[in-house]
């Protein structure tokens, strides 16, 4: 019987949802499958690109912790791809590979004034509230008018942690020195904007419904942004999502503080649809001043276009939510415009020629773009490794195919790697340093220190 060593490259949702299919999958050949993950942990954008408040989306962690658990796959983590091990590496080790690398940077802006400093892109805010190992320790709120792109999941959760206040996050997972920076925030008033009207966002009820739960922070919505034209009517009356959500806004129209009415909270979160950001202006000494925003409304189809009526709304930090971009991989094809390896259902094609790419595959973000849920990477990594089941012809021919030769090539490179035991260790280790504030957990940020705990 033949046996497919496979080497999956990320230890989030979409590499382990992947892992967990294939062995699942029915199929005539035995399967060895090793996880490498350039973080200590695992579990990726569960654990760094999901805001500390949303334990429900984060128990996704129990169902990925009991894949990990059951035994049968190894995982290697603190290892990085193009520098640890190579392409090179894994044909002469698997038979296949298995990119399921995410994307964690920004999409850019191309407005004047975006490369203003106080100007950020959300993933890296993203990445210093989760305490994300490779990025900065300390963030500066020192703005008390800020603005927030976007009309997504992500924006969302971006303005809810600027308008929240720090010790209602004391709860959750959030690591101390987040906390600080959280707690010297000078953050008043929030503003979120977003191109289309409130029948075309891209965030869920979920997601809405939590901002109108934050204590002592006054929801600010604008009547003139809810006169609907026949498409928005009929959004609101075919989908149930966009019903709900309408609903919540309408509720919160009625509330104090609408139209900059004035509540009594000492912190705001205004929403402001149909404005598209024409222009950041920055100060004598470059800084965020002003963010300058065309008025749009309906193309009657879905979507908008503008009306020439300009607004400027003053603010000393902005931060873009408008999506994320895969990076990179070293001698992997890539797909510079749309930020993703090419492919065609998970079978990676060369750049140039569009030719499959024997023995190589790509499941999640990386394969599609930043766009779904996480459940959708099931869905995502079905479709790949079903394609790599039926293409058993193509694999590659590994010359050492023995499940040793990893381990001995990583200690040959002094690489400190971290594997599953070790995985456990941090977090009951995280759990421990948690339990005596009643805190979900305290997260371990230095990246050294994870890898220590780790190897005990």
């Amino acid at each position: 019987m033949t046996k497919l060593r496979l080497a999956i490259v990320g230890a989030g949702p979409a590499g382990i949802y992947a892992a967990d299919i294939l062995l699942k999958t029915e199929r005539s050949f035995d399967v060895s499958i090793d996880l490498f993950e350039q973080l200590p942990a695992p579990y990726g954008l569960v654990r760094y690109g999901v805001a500390p408040d949303h334990p429900r989306i984060k128990g996704v962690i129990g169902a990925l912790r009991d894949v990990l658990d059951r035994g049968d796959i190894r995982i290697f983590g603190n290892v990085r791809f193009g520098e640890d091990i190579t392409m090179a590496d894994l044909k002469k080790h698997y038979n296949a590979v298995i990119f399921a690398t995410g994307a964690i940077r920004d999409t850019t802006l191309d407005i004047p004034g975006a490369d203003a400093e106080g100007s950020f892109g959300a993933a890296d805010f993203v990445s210093w509230f989760d305490g994300h190992p490779d990025f900065p320790r300390d963030w500066t709120l020192n703005a008390e008018s800020v603005a927030v792109l976007g009309n997504g999941n992500v924006a969302l959760d971006v303005a809810r942690i600027l308008a929240k206040h720090a010790e209602d996050l004391l709860p959750t997972e959030i690591p101390d020195n987040v906390h600080a920076g959280l707690v010297a925030s000078k953050v008043t008033d929030v503003h979120v904007f977003g191109r289309r009207g409130p029948a075309q966002v891209k965030f869920t009820p979920l997601e809405l419904r939590e901002l109108g739960e934050l204590r002592d922070v006054d929801m600010v919505v604008y009547d003139e942004d809810f006169d609907y034209d026949d498409a928005s009517k009929a959004a609101v009356e075919s989908n149930k999502q966009v019903k709900v959500i309408d609903r919540v806004l309408q509720q919160w129209r009625t509330r104090p503080g609408v139209n900059n009415a004035g509540g009594e909270a000492s912190r705001r979160l205004h929403l402001h649809f149909w404005a598209r950001p024409v222009e950041i202006k920055k100060d004598a000494t470059g800084r965020v001043a002003a963010i300058v925003y065309e008025r749009t409304q309906s193309d009657g189809s879905g979507g908008v276009v503008g009306t020439g009526e300009l607004r400027e709304i003053a603010i000393g930090q902005l931060y873009r939510a408008i999506g994320y971009f895969g990076s990179p991989l070293k001698d992997v094809p890539f797909d510079k415009k749309h930020g993703v390896i090419p492919n065609h259902e998970g079978q990676v094609l060369a750049k140039d020629s569009n030719e499959r790419v024997p023995g190589v595959y790509a499941t999640g973000w990386i394969k599609r773009g930043p766009v779904g849920l996480i459940g959708h990477t099931k869905s995502d990594a079905m479709e790949t490794v079903q394609h790599l089941v039926n293409d058993q012809g193509s694999w590659w021919q590994p010359e050492d195919p023995s499940e040793d030769a990893i381990p001995a090539l990583l200690a040959s490179r002094d690489v400190t790697w971290t594997d599953l035991d070790g995985w456990h260790r941090l977090d009951q280790h995280e759990i421990a340093l948690g339990a005596p504030h009643d805190r979900a957990r305290i997260k371990v940020v230095d990246r050294d220190e994870m890898v220590q705990i780790s190897r005990d």
